[in-house]
């Protein structure tokens, strides 16, 4: 039997984040996780303001700045016509803009400082049940181990075993579309450092840049390929964004298709067991927020448990859950929002974006909507 003070289920950002945070406030974390090797995708793709300001306190910020892009402007747009224009330039942060990453590259650099730190990540480990008492949880695995720790985080995504075993309702829904997602090589009139999402009347289209030359191309599609060919993704943006001719797919490096949940826990503590992350939100990737909010989650719980286990007033865990779950209820109300004006039927897209045009217009919706997207309105 190990034994330690928190005991992490799941590798992603959230739970590495949470891991090295705690090992730096020393509290002895460990972290399993069911894969035998990280994500070697791009997956999740910004970092925004909000994040990177939270993450200085493990020193990692830099080395991601280091591998990032910087994208300084995000734009709405209904092909060469501007809707919204989002300037994160002037906002009173050190990081004025969204950082396009790639997650592979944002797990690597926290795996990288946890261990610097004394963590360590047990691969593959799948976990099978947790049950708890006054002194602690005893956590069971595939092959047999119990780990027995102080307090359990669940960091395993949206089919979290933890939050199950906790019994913690998940309560929401998902969207009936499918979406495609692919990271592409192009050439023809289209920038480095900005994030553009088109409204076309045909449907909607996310270009972000991302680092080596590649771009992250998301649709909503009412039936997505499960890998993405040049030719999709080619009609894509004919059809949906830069027009035909503007800009050609020279090559696709990376694809996949996925259905989007809108879902908040109920709760984000039952006893000695704790949600983050994606086990305990989950919404459309609309605005990029998903790893923003989990690794956000991650800095603000171990604080919570660097109190707790110091002083033995569990009321700050309480307090995680009643401050962090509104935040997620928050991005979830957004992210809907867009998703659904994004996906509305084709006869009533140009009256949408005639309205969308004219509100874009306002000094402070541009404004508010950059204080959203960068992260600055958690803080």
């Amino acid at each position: 039997m190990t034994d330690t003070d928190v005991l992490i289920v799941g590798a992603g950002p959230t739970g590495l984040a949470l891991a090295a945070a705690l090992q730096a406030r020393g509290v002895d974390a460990l972290v399993v996780d069911r894969l035998a090797a990280g994500a070697n995708t791009s997956r999740a793709a910004v970092v925004n303001a909000r994040t990177l300001e939270v993450l200085e306190a493990l020193g990692v910020s830099e080395r991601l700045v280091e591998q990032g892009i910087p994208a300084p402007r995000f734009t709405i747009r209904d092909g060469h016509k501007t809707l919204i224009p989002v300037d994160f330039s002037t906002l009173p942060t050190r990081y004025p803009y969204s950082l396009m990453v790639p997650q592979c590259i944002t797990e690597q650099v926290l795996l990288d400082r946890l261990g610097e730190l004394g963590g360590k990540v047990i691969r593959p480990k799948t976990l099978t049940s947790v049950t708890q008492d006054a002194h602690g949880v005893a956590a069971r695995f595939d092959d047999g181990e119990v780990i027995r720790a102080r307090h359990v985080v669940g960091a395993d995504g949206m089919h979290s075993v933890v939050r199950e075993q906790a019994g913690i309702g998940f309560s929401g829904g998902q969207y009936g579309q499918s979406f495609a997602l692919a990271d592409v090589r192009l050439t023809g009139d289209v920038t480095d450092d900005e994030v553009i999402l088109f409204w076309a009347a045909t449907g909607l289209t996310v270009v972000a840049p991302l680092p080596g030359g590649t771009y992250r191309i998301v649709a909503p599609v009412d039936e997505a390929p499960e890998e993405p060919s040049v030719a999709f993704v080619q009609h894509l943006l004919d059809t949906r964004a830069f027009g035909p001719g503007r800009v050609m797919v020279t090559g696709v490096e990376w694809g996949s298709r996925f259905r989007v949940h809108h879902r908040v826990a109920d709760s984000y503590r039952a006893g000695r067991v704790l949600l983050a992350g994606d086990a305990a939100h989950v919404h459309s990737p609309a605005g990029g927020q998903g790893m923003n909010l989990g690794i956000q989650d991650a800095l603000a719980l171990s604080a919570a448990l660097a109190t707790a286990l110091a002083t033995g007033r569990d009321g700050v865990l309480d307090e995680y859950s009643v401050t962090r779950r509104p935040l997620a209820q928050q991005v979830v109300t957004l992210t809907d929002r867009l998703t659904r004006l994004a996906t509305l039927p084709a006869p009533v897209r140009p009256l949408r974006n005639l309205m969308i045009g004219l509100a874009g217009r306002v000094p402070a919706v541009q404004h508010q909507l950059a204080w959203r997207l960068s992260g600055l309105s958690n803080c």
